[in-house]
């Protein structure tokens, strides 16, 4: 058996450009000895790699297979422990860690693109630029879709399929943990596979930061300012890590207008939208909003499952409805609260050697869920108004005595520190009023706390009440 699979592995390899070779098919295994007739079995490393080949390369296992035995033979895949492999020929390269996975096309509509090539290296000399910093495994193939990122994964498809040419720059903001930073490297991923000659670089706001201090140190600003202006995509994430420092913001808006000009893309995220961000220079802020900017909102039930169940998956487990709606019933505010609680879940199976069940999941997350309490809009409505002793109609009206104002920015504040509610969804709940509305009830309230005591005191109050 061991002569088709060398045999298989030379085809892919001429068949195929090396990063993609060296990425899918290298890693995989033959199992056993076994005979055509019953069967053959490749062993995949990990879940990615088993469903990447089982949906783009398989069929094609087959007809090598087939075209060798004589016969049709039946390809399975499985996953198991990577083994030392051994060199397929002399001259064969060793596999390597990927920069970029090929990803999904985004549109199933959208024409066939042709086969990534590998890129070739950009810098010889290794400068310390000169990485994607892309995580490979986030791509638009593995993204969840709901309600909640629907509008944000369309955008990132178009900016992914025409880069430069369709928004730009894309400003996707919302809350941590709600997957805005997959979806800025699934962007990245596409274009680096689809358009190898293209200079990708992922970086946070941070290390951008600690790019401008090292230029300034050293008196490089000429390289860092050629650098980032020679590249063709910029990923910038969490923008908000600006605020308060100047000369890096200064920079930015230089090398945000060299490539706006030059029409190469740039994709931004942030924790909240470009005009609430504090210390961020307006002259930033109106660029920001030359292109497109998209919200994505916290996941709503049933993306919360499905997040769930595909993360069991890529661990190897079929996680059932019942353990999986328990759980994203309970923990709905950012999907990295969702990962800890299935991990939390998990460990909690292995050490004690039992399988998941709902009432397991409870035993193992009862901490987590004893201390969550989910407070609705209208829970907050009713507690401020009868703290307040006015009606809860109040806080629909159009009144804006004092009497009623402070109470209904005090629910709109509340609102946003005890859940999960965008802005808009928050404005709707209140009458219908413009998420601009809530967002200026909230700034007041922030800034009167820290002065007002009586205030103070109020909102410590209400937050033990709603929090139990």
């Amino acid at each position: 058996m061991s002569g088709f699979w060398e045999s298989c592995l030379l085809s892919f390899e001429q068949d195929l450009p090396t990063q993609q070779f060296n990425t899918w098919i290298r890693p995989l295994q033959l199992e056993g000895e076994a005979q055509p007739e019953s069967g053959l079995r490749l062993i995949a490393p990990n879940g990615f790699i088993l469903k990447w080949v089982r949906d783009r390369y398989l069929a094609r296992i087959e007809e090598y297979a087939e075209a060798f035995f004589g016969n049709p033979v039946n390809i399975s895949l499985g996953l198991g422990e990577k083994k030392p492999v051994a060199a397929v020929t002399a001259s064969s390269p060793a596999p390597q860690a990927p920069t970029a996975a090929p990803a999904q096309a985004p549109r199933p509509s959208a024409p066939p693109t042709p086969a990534p090539k590998a890129a070739a290296s950009r810098n010889p000399s290794g400068n310390v630029y000169d990485k994607t910093r892309l995580k490979y495994d986030l791509t638009f193939d593995n993204l969840v879709v709901g309600k909640a990122n629907d509008l944000a994964r369309a955008a990132a498809q178009q900016v992914a399929l025409n880069p430069g040419g369709a928004y730009n720059p894309l400003f996707i903001y919302g809350g941590a943990g709600l997957g805005k930073t997959h979806l800025i490297h699934a962007i990245g991923n596409y274009v680096a596979s689809q358009n190898p000659d293209k200079v990708v670089r992922y970086v946070h706001a941070e290390d951008y930061y600690s790019d401008v201090v090292k230029a300034y140190q050293q008196k490089s600003f000429d390289t860092f300012k050629r650098y980032y202006r020679s590249l063709d995509v910029l990923l910038l994430d969490d923008v908000q890590f600006f605020n308060g420092k100047n000369r890096t913001q200064e920079e930015f808006f230089y090398a945000f207008n060299a490539l706006i000009e030059a029409k190469k893309q740039i994709i931004i995220t942030c924790d909240t939208y470009p005009k609430d961000v504090n210390g961020l220079d307006d002259r930033l802020v109106t660029r920001f909003d030359w292109g497109l900017t998209v919200q994505i909102e916290p996941p709503e039930t049933e993306m919360r499952v499905a997040i769930l169940k595909k993360k069991a998956e890529v661990e190897g487990l079929d996680l059932n409805d019942e353990v999986a709606f328990f759980i994203a019933k309970h923990l709905r505010s950012n999907v990295r609260e969702l990962e800890g609680a299935l991990k939390k879940v998990l460990a909690y199976s292995t050490f004690r050697g039992l399988d998941v069940t709902l009432e397991l999941a409870k035993d193992a997350l009862k901490d987590i869920i004893g201390s969550v309490r989910n407070v609705s809009i209208e829970g907050i409505q009713k507690t401020v108004a009868d703290y307040y002793k006015i009606k809860v109609a109040d806080l629909f009206s159009k009144k804006r005595t004092r009497a009623i104002a402070r109470p209904r920015q005090v629910a709109m504040w509340l609102c946003k520190e005890v859940t999960q509610f965008s802005y808009p969804m928050i404005g709707d709940a209140f009458g219908g009023r413009d998420h601009t509305t809530v967002i200026h009830a909230v700034k007041t309230i922030e800034g009167l706390k820290a002065k007002d005591n009586e205030l103070n005191h109020d909102l410590h109050v209400l937050v033990q009440v709603l929090k139990g």
